[in-house]
């Protein structure tokens, strides 16, 4: 029998919330439509942005 993982875990809560805030942050900065469904975009892939600016700050000398 296979085990099956019914919990997918804090990071699934972690990755909601974030979503949810990043969300709220971009359309409330948001000009326009365009701006606003584009803030929609950039929140469904925060954690790219967060990974890319952290290697970058980490890896400047």
């Amino acid at each position: 029998m296979k085990d099956k993982v019914k919990d997918k875990g804090p990071g699934s809560a972690i990755y909601g919330l974030g979503f949810i805030g990043a969300v709220v942050y971009y359309i409330s900065v948001a000009t326009g439509f365009g701006s606003g469904l584009l803030g929609v975009l950039k929140a469904i892939v925060w954690p790219a942005f967060l990974v890319y600016e952290a290697f970058s700050f980490f890896a400047s000398p």
